[in-house]
């Protein structure tokens, strides 16, 4: 996978492509954080939605619940690029506004807007290890 990285507003943020599908279980999520902080050195991840596996949007799954508890857990912000204006699963719709209520976890609709987002710094420790910057 060729993940590119992106300095913005003085966070590194990775690119990951859609040539490739994730999020297939938890492991595989998993393993893309990891490679993303400790081999890119990045504390934001930027993806498109067509990349990610069709069970994450089907929330009754509980793949969506699983990835997104363990992103936020080991605190890796994450933008989904999509257009989810055509959402028909309520639960789906409630669960995007939800997350874009907060900084974490974001649905938004193209590549400046993601990264408008996610770089917005939210405490002083604004890294995943609480280190000031």
């Amino acid at each position: 996978m060729n993940i590119r990285c992106i300095e913005h507003n003085k966070m590194m943020v990775a690119r990951v492509p859609s040539s490739s599908t994730i999020f297939q279980d938890v492991d595989a999520a998993l393993d893309l954080l990891v490679t993303v902080r400790h081999d890119h050195g990045c504390d934001g991840m930027i993806v498109d939605a067509s990349a990610i596996d069709a069970r994450f949007f089907t929330l009754s799954t509980g793949l969506a619940r699983e990835v997104l508890q363990k992103y936020v857990m080991y605190m890796m912000k994450l933008v989904i690029i999509g257009d989810f204006s055509q959402t028909t699963s309520k639960s789906l719709r409630d669960c995007i506004y939800e997350c874009n209520q907060g900084t974490q976890v974001l649905f938004v609709s193209d590549e400046t807007e993601a990264l408008a987002k996610i770089c917005i710094p939210t405490t002083k420790c604004n890294n995943s290890y609480g280190q000031i910057r």
